[in-house]
This record gives C-alpha cells, structure tokens and sequence, in this order.
C-alpha cells in the first residue's frame, strides 16, 4: 500500500466515524443527562454534541479525558454520584460480535466506561464496520487490575482462558494496571466475563456481554447500518 492510499484509507476511516458519531445524536434524549464514553469515536461524538449541548442538562463522563473534552467545549459535566439518572450512554468499541457483545478498553478507561453504562437507561455503541466479527479476541481483551495482584492475576488468566498476558505501560485514571489478554477465541463472552472478574485483583474485565449495548450503529463506506441487541 502506497502512503498515498493509507492516508486516503486513514481519511475514510475519520469520515466513517465522523458520519456514525452524527447519526448518535438522534439517540440524544433531550433535557437529560447523558453518559459519554472514551476513545477516537467517542471524541467524534462529543465534537458533534457541542452543536445541541444547549438541548441537554449535562453529561457524565467515562474518563479524565472524555471530561476535559467536553469541558473544553462548554458542555456541563456532573460527577456520575451527583446524578439519579442517565438516558443513554453513547461510547464506541474495539469489537462487536452480531449479539452486541463489546470488548473496551484499548483506551484505558474500561472500568469507568462498564459503570456510566451499567446506569445508563440505554447503551448505544457506535463503531466503523470493521469492529464487527464473527468471533471476538483479536483485539487484545483489557483486564483493569490492583497494581499488586499483577503477578498473581497474569497467572490465574493463563490458567483459566489461556492466552498470552502483557502489561501495559498503563496507568488508569482510578490508579490501576491494565493487562491485555491476546491470542483468544471468545466463543462464549458472557462466561469468559464473569470468570475473569472472579479471579481476586481483577477490577474488571472489557468485556461488554453480561451487559452488551442495546443498539450498534455501523459506519461504512455508503451509510450507517442500526443493528438492535437480538432477544435471546
């Protein structure tokens, strides 16, 4: 591939999540406090929130930085324990399968972003058509954990799901350590969700399955495809 083509692939790619991040805000619901997620899409989002940010009460935001953008664009940001209620919670992801089972947290902040949506009336995920697969694992699964139950949970992850284990040069911003989780087949997330999350250490894992977004709207080339969560 030619520079020329890359940055023309890069320049799509932007407009893709500039077109899906727009369409998000039909899901905005009016006079209410919404919840904010982290990461290039998500900045989108919050770039095209300011132009009806007098139609809200405010935001919530998922990580430091969501909040300084935000701030940055005059868009009023309420501590999540001063609020009753968010409407929705519009954030991106790193994969989704066809349930709308996510992995999060190649940004860090998966831990923040897992409760901002857990109160979120309605969690709508918005991603370029690349981040739907068939079979999620290819992106690095995040696992938020204590500084110093590192060693230990490294070790209880490649007994219990396998794959190989490394230590981002991390830090959340709750103070933690963040260990990526490659070479997986997530066949079954909702499991895998809940196994990880019992190993003692671990704050949270990014997987999105218990709980998976209620809507994903898919950026491509020619439009935004709306995939609903199935009743299963």
């Amino acid at each position: 591939m030619s520079l020329f083509d890359f940055l023309e692939t890069i320049m799509t790619q932007d407009e893709m999540k500039q077109a899906v991040a727009q369409e998000a805000l039909n899901y905005v619901i009016e006079d209410s406090i919404i919840g904010v997620g982290t990461g290039s899409t998500a900045n989108f989002f919050i770039d095209a929130l300011a132009s009806i940010k007098d139609k809200i009460k405010g935001t919530v935001a998922s990580s430091e930085a969501t909040a300084q953008r935000l701030a940055s664009h005059g868009i009023k940001v309420f501590d999540l324990n001063d609020v009753e209620q968010i409407s929705v919670y519009i954030d991106g992801a790193d994969e989704s399968d066809a349930n709308l089972n996510l992995i999060k947290g190649g940004g860090g902040a998966l831990t923040r972003e897992k409760i901002v949506a857990a109160v979120a009336d309605r969690f709508v995920c918005i991603a370029d058509e690349s981040k739907l697969v068939e079979v999620m694992g290819k992106f690095p699964l995040p696992v938020e954990v204590i500084p110093m139950s590192m060693k230990y949970v490294s070790r209880e992850i490649v007994k219990r799901i396998g794959g190989n284990v490394e230590l981002r040069d991390f830090t959340t911003d709750n103070g933690n350590f963040i260990l990526d989780v490659s070479n997986l087949k997530i066949t079954n997330p909702k499991q895998m969700e809940t196994e990880l999350n019992s190993i003692v250490g671990v704050v949270t894992n990014g997987l999105f399955a218990n709980s998976p977004a209620d809507v994903l709207l898919l950026a491509t080339p020619n439009n935004v495809r709306v995939l609903n969560k199935p009743n299963l």
